[in-house]
């Protein structure tokens, strides 16, 4: 379906209280092309609606006007413990979002209540609040939803609640089922009436959300909306882009030992006073680097996110959110749907796991109409990712001007001489080299982003390792452009005296003893003790076992051979070993004719006559 052309507020018909907190709240003039298909198609033709658009272009009021008008136009009053919209969302930060701007309206709203149900948070928490005070609309993570469905809660009555549901939607559905979501959502669904409106909005369509659409929805609708922007090469033509118009894309070829020297100047060349969000690839890269670049540029504001992290979590999004300057270090757990002001720059440290992901990490800036730049920093084996990311998601990446980068030994040093003063953070830089090796190899396009073709040692120089780790990646391979430095390792002390206390005793342990500290989980791994067991002696201990059990073995077998023979032994006298003999002849004489039957009788009848 094309996109239809923005409509003014005042002419979608809607009640007052939405209409004035769009208007004074949001201070929105017009719909978004999203908006308007999606209202329309909710409230007027009453279909269930299946809707793709740009990052940014205002998905959250598409679904949370027509749910508002849908229960503020029920005939009954609503009952405190009657849910009336459900809306899933994948992450935490989205759902949070997603309820701050649920809650603007709810402002304007007598009588309509709303509730955030989040995993990471105590349930029981969550429990009191619904028991207590209800809730009309529920916003929720997946998981959470499904623990407060399967699990046995006393005095617990949302299976139901949610029989009343008018309206349910699935938030950045292909998410859901990229996160593993599947079974939380089919759980979900088998609760809720037959009789509702379903939304699913996301960015990207995938399969998965393709087959949900033909089973779960009801005479469902689909809304396309995309800009048109992109000038294909080949056919001159101008196709549908999954960015917007007011995104710039650049990209830039730097090489794996100088991408972080590179990363330090781009930030300091562009300004430290804008906001930049920087993605990188595993929880483990986000931890190491943030400690990097903190004392690389001392100066700029930093942030650290990525999906390990529990309390912290929703309040670094939180301070971010509200931060003029500075810099987030995160995860793809950042790159959905969330709302972040006056984001600057997108910055990918590392090509995304697919494609999808590169135009929701980019879709963090140039939101609403804004204006917003991203940049993804290639390897010169990754320089067909610019060609792939067209061809898939039609985006073109512009060249960006290059900057001379001549401090790369200077930054490997200073990141060395970080670790050689923590080993806190010499663990970290080997924990984030193995991770993103690790997540090189899951990549979805692995036909161009291939392990095999990493320079292993420009790589480890380019995140400051002071020696290679032991990986299954590098055995058997000769790596000639990386130099380790030389050091006793042993020496390298944690800042963190508590830590260090630990390490030497164990270091100690192991000299006087040969043994070295592991961890032995009990039974139901509840708990967990130190032990001191030594690895290799019980290796040795077990070959010991082993080697007893085979003597043992061939004893048995020598002993019951020797039964046997003894047996036989016994068995058989000499005389009687004699006549078997001449049966034996005498058989053979039979077979060769060489006597007949009538002289084989007698003859055996002699043989064995009884005296």
């Amino acid at each position: 379906m094309t996109s239809a052309p923005s409509l003014k507020w005042d002419d979608a018909n809607l009640s007052l209280p939405v209409l004035k907190t769009i208007k004074e709240n949001f201070k929105f003039d017009s719909m978004t092309p999203i908006q308007a298909e999606s209202i329309r198609n909710f409230l007027e033709k009453k279909k269930d609606v299946a809707a793709e658009a740009v990052t940014g272009s205002g998905k959250t009021l598409a679904f949370l006007v027509p749910m508002l008008e849908i229960i503020l136009k029920r005939s009954e009053p609503w009952k405190k413990h009657e849910i009336g919209g459900l809306i899933i969302s994948p992450t935490r930060e989205l759902a949070s979002q997603i309820s701050q701007v649920l809650a603007e309206f709810l402002k304007n709203i007598d009588g309509l209540t709303q509730l955030l149900t989040l995993g990471g948070n105590p349930i029981e928490l969550d429990v009191k609040t619904l028991n207590t005070n209800g809730a009309n609309i529920l916003v929720a993570t997946p998981g959470r939803l499904e623990d407060l469905l399967t699990r046995k809660i006393p005095n617990l009555n949302i299976h139901k609640s949610l029989k009343s549901v008018e309206m349910l939607v699935l938030d950045e559905a292909d998410k859901l089922f990229e996160l593993g979501f599947e079974k939380s959502i089919n759980t979900v669904l088998h609760y809720l009436p037959t009789q509702r409106r379903t939304g699913l909005f996301s960015a990207t369509q995938t399969k998965q959300v393709a087959m949900l659409v033909k089973a779960g929805l009801r005479n469902p609708i689909m809304i396309v909306v995309k800009e048109k922007h992109c000038l294909n090469p080949k056919s001159q033509q101008i196709e549908a882009i999954s960015t917007p118009v007011t995104l710039k894309n650049f990209y830039t070829i730097c090489e794996a030992d100088k991408k972080l020297a590179y990363l330090v100047n781009f930030l300091k060349t562009n300004g430290l006073n804008l906001k930049y969000m920087l993605f990188l690839s595993t929880c483990a890269c986000v931890e190491y680097f943030s400690i990097v670049l903190r004392s690389l540029i001392p100066e700029i504001k930093l942030f650290s996110l990525h999906g390990k992290m529990n309390s912290k979590r929703y309040k670094t999004f939180q301070v971010f959110c509200l931060a003029e300057r500075g810099i987030l270090l995160c995860t793809d757990v950042m790159a959905r749907g969330v709302d972040i002001p006056e984001v600057n720059w997108v910055i990918q440290y590392d090509p995304p796991s697919n494609a999808s992901s590169f135009v929701h990490r980019a879709g963090r800036t140039a939101r609403v109409g804004k204006n917003g730049s991203s940049l993804i920093i290639l390897m010169p084996n990754e320089d067909v990712y610019t060609h792939f990311i067209f061809s898939n998601q039609k985006v073109v990446l512009e060249s960006l001007p290059p900057i001379e980068v001549k401090n790369v030994e200077e930054v490997v040093q200073r990141v060395r001489k970080r670790q050689l003063k923590d080993r806190n953070v010499f663990d970290k830089a080997n924990k984030a080299f193995v991770s993103y090796i690790q997540a090189y190899s899951k990549h979805e396009c692995n036909l161009i982003l291939r392990v095999k073709d990493l320079e292993f040692g420009k790589l480890a120089t380019g995140f400051g390792l002071l020696r290679l780790p032991k990986m299954p990646e590098l055995k058997n391979k000769t790596i000639n452009d990386f130099m380790p430095i030389d050091v006793d390792f042993n020496s390298i002390k944690y800042q963190n005296n508590e830590r260090e206390e630990s390490r030497q005793k164990k270091l100690k342990n192991y000299l006087e003893t040969g043994m070295w500290p592991c961890r032995i989980k009990h039974k139901k791994g509840l708990k967990q003790s130190v032990a001191w067991a030594d690895a290799k002696q019980k290796k040795l201990e077990r070959r010991e076992k082993r080697k007893r059990k085979k003597e043992l073995r061939k004893q048995m077998e020598l002993e019951g051979k020797a039964k046997i023979k003894k047996k036989r032994e016994q068995v058989f006298t000499e005389d009687e070993l004699n006549d078997l003999a001449k049966d034996i002849a005498l058989m053979k004489k039979l077979k060769n004719k060489k006597i007949s039957k009538q002289q084989f009788d007698e003859e055996f009848g002699n043989i064995h006559a009884v005296d």
